[in-house]
């Protein structure tokens, strides 16, 4: 079973804030998912960021692949080093 961290979209129209979340690749976006691990609100100035760390890791370390987008949060956050 492919596992993703990735962004469940929630809100109302045209103010989104974002669910990170553990789901399987096969399930709908906004579909079910295995684990909350955060949440990101990009309408607030600046976007405000909460990642449970230790959940974060311990799905990567698993084989949990991040979306892009995931990616660049957890870099923000300092959760991924740089692989550059």
């Amino acid at each position: 079973m492919a596992v993703k961290i990735r962004l469940k979209r929630m809100g109302a129209k045209k103010s989104p804030f974002y669910r990170v979340v553990v789901a399987d690749a096969r399930a709908p976006r906004d579909g079910r998912f295995i684990e909350e691990i955060g949440y990101y609100n990009p309408l607030t100035q600046p976007a405000q960021v909460k990642i449970d760390a230790d959940k974060a890791m311990k799905w990567l370390a698993t084989g949990a692949q991040p979306s892009d987008t995931v990616r660049n949060l957890f870099r923000r956050e300092g959760i991924l080093k740089d692989q550059k």
